[in-house]
């Protein structure tokens, strides 16, 4: 089975390397690797065209910042694999965890999987108390308009697939390394209300 890894960039340059090199160490037989830059102002792009490129399929560059969620579209747009994973630049999530989540999908069992920082005895570093308020906050309403049990809506679903979600390891990042806040709190709400 053929594995797309869709890596959305905007400003990744000190944790770019090692993600496309720990994307390409991960234990996946035939995997292909897009990464999508969405007009990074770091030297990003300049990792992509020079000591990357090899290392990665397909480098898409955006003409104007348009979001994570245009990035990975234009990721999907050109993925060839049967199974698409995301996996963010910034490293909280391993790419030696591939398996855990394919497992499922490869068993005919699962349309999607998602990685739950909240299920399962993995390790992860311990969350902000009000950060994992606020992501409760946000799974309930969630649950309740698709009558799913998620654990962590932050992963999103919407094609009424069936969804398994399976305990991942989680390296957070700090609120100075770029750590989401509240306003990311309102968009997820309307997109609650909206989907």
């Amino acid at each position: 089975m053929k594995i797309t890894v869709v890596i959305p960039c905007y400003n990744e340059c000190g944790t770019l390397p090692q993600v496309v090199r720990s994307v390409r160490a991960a234990p996946v037989a035939d995997l292909e690797l897009i990464v999508v830059d969405d007009v990074s102002t770091d030297s990003s792009a300049e990792w992509l065209r020079g000591p990357l490129a090899a290392e990665i399929d397909r480098v898409i560059l955006h003409e104007r910042n348009r979001g994570k969620g245009a990035a990975l579209r234009s990721g999907f747009a050109e993925a060839r694999g049967e199974v698409i994973i995301i996996q963010d630049a910034d490293l909280e999530y391993r790419p030696e965890e591939y398996p855990k989540l394919l497992a499922r999908i490869e068993k005919g069992l699962a349309d999607a999987v998602f990685g739950s920082r909240f299920r399962g005895g993995e390790p992860h570093r311990a969350a902000y108390f009000w950060h994992m308020i606020g992501n409760k906050s946000l799974t309930i309403p969630s649950n309740l308009r698709t009558d799913l049990s998620l654990t962590d809506i932050e992963t999103g679903a919407r094609a009424g697939c069936r969804i398994y979600e399976v305990g991942i390891s989680h390296d957070g990042r700090t609120y100075a390394e770029g750590r989401v806040g509240w306003r990311d709190g309102l968009r997820a709400i309307y997109a609650i209300l909206k989907y």
